[in-house]
């Protein structure tokens, strides 16, 4: 079987024929693949500017090479030499060929072939593997995600999780937007810091007609993210995240925890919060054999962190009530009792509590509605997707990576899909 029997096969062009295929070396002894491509007799071109067929102006000097899927580890270039229009409408212009698009090096079947992989692979190993350069790589990434975004489907989407993930030492933030809904969860937008600005600008991408269908929207207690959930998703209810408020329990209860094993320290009394961290924070039915002795023992002792413990372990009532009437009652009364408690961490969160009642009530009138793990399960992709590439050289290319491999995002359909 002949090159161009396959090529025809799986990548036929109309108008166009695949001609004589040669073994060729570069400078540095490298093998490559070159294969004609010349126009079908009779054939017109088709105009860059506006997609009309016109007359031949004449040729380009030199043939351009467009790099084209590597066949058995050999890199295959298709050769074309370009022609040009004589446009009425647009003047003399370059042809737009069906292979590629504008001044791209790389055919549109081998940039989505790349794109796939460096959702297997890191983009550095996808370069590595298949002779390109990251640059090429980032640039097929980019051009998927560019035509995902257009062509996604935004109609179903009633439920949203927003939160912030650093992507970068020194305190580099991205806001997050899921879509939650149920079935496939999925990444939205992508924006840059975690400011006010960060989240309109991902509310924007959306469009005004899918904000307007949002009826759930989940988030953290981030303050200008609450600020513009309460603008442009006003009509939406608001639930606070069952994770971040239990995390701001966590770290207050930790931070009795330290500050009461110094003090008795300094005291001159037995260590005996040593090593009982994680006994404290841990859920109980998620605690080692020896971590539960280690805690039946603590638990003799009246000790602020056994105090704090045991008060948080009784909040967690709360999220088992069925009505929101009944579950405000029992968070008024446990506000209470710890703001009479000499444990100032937990009264600070307290205080956070009771800033954002009517929120953090709202919990039970989206429950089946939404999963709010949801969230914290895409941020756990999140930093895969992170971790894998070892770094981003800047937020743009973190944005494509993250909503490369968590948008879900749609590919157009060809003749033949190379795996």
């Amino acid at each position: 079987m002949r090159l161009q029997t396959i090529l025809n096969r799986v990548e036929k062009h109309k108008s166009f024929i695949y001609g004589s295929a040669r073994f060729c070396e570069d400078v540095e002894g490298e093998s490559s693949l070159e294969v004609t491509v010349r126009p079908r007799k009779g054939s017109r071109p088709v105009c860059a500017g506006c997609g009309r067929r016109c007359r031949t102006y004449d040729h380009q000097p030199e043939a351009r090479r467009f790099e084209f899927v590597p066949l058995w580890g050999i890199v295959v270039y298709l050769v074309y030499r370009m022609r040009r229009v004589n446009c009425s409408k647009c003047g003399v212009k370059v042809e737009r060929v069906p292979w590629c698009d504008g001044k791209n090096q790389l055919t549109t079947t081998y940039r989505w072939y790349l794109a796939r992989w460096a959702k297997r692979l890191s983009w550095s190993e996808v370069a590595t593997v298949f002779q390109t350069s990251w640059d090429s790589v980032c640039r097929s990434v980019e051009h998927a995600v560019e035509w995902g975004l257009k062509h996604r489907k935004l109609s179903g989407v009633v439920a949203v999780g927003i939160d912030e993930i650093a992507w970068h030492k020194g305190h580099k933030y991205l806001t997050l937007v899921y879509d939650i809904s149920g079935g496939v969860k999925r990444l939205l937008a992508v924006a840059e810091n975690r400011t006010e600005s960060s989240l309109r600008e991902c509310l924007s991408s959306l469009g005004d007609q899918t904000c307007a269908g949002i009826c759930f929207v989940c988030s953290d207690m981030w303050k200008p993210y609450l600020n513009v959930i309460g603008t442009l998703l006003g009509r939406a209810v608001h639930v606070l995240d069952r994770f971040h408020v239990m995390q701001k329990f966590g770290k207050a209860l930790d931070d009795i925890r330290a500050e009461e094993q110094k003090q008795l320290k300094r005291d001159g009394y037995e260590p005996v919060l040593k090593k009982s961290r994680w006994c404290l924070l841990k859920r109980p039915e998620n605690l080692t054999a020896q971590q539960t002795v280690r805690l039946s023992e603590l638990l003799r002792y009246n000790l602020k962190s056994v105090r704090g413990y045991l008060l948080r372990e009784d909040f967690q009532r709360f999220w088992n009530y069925v009505s929101p009437t009944w579950a405000g009652k029992f968070l008024d009364e446990w506000t209470t009792r710890v703001m009479k408690s000499k444990l100032e961490p937990l009264k600070k969160v307290t205080l956070t509590l009771r800033s954002h009642r009517e929120l953090i009530l709202n919990w039970f009138q989206a429950r089946g509605q939404i999963s709010a793990g949801a969230v914290e399960g895409l941020n756990n992709k999140v930093k895969l997707v992170t971790r894998r590439s070892y770094g981003f050289r800047t937020a743009n290319v973190a944005k494509l990576a993250l909503l490369h491999n968590l948008g879900h995002l749609p590919e157009p359909k060809s003749t033949h899909t190379f795996c």
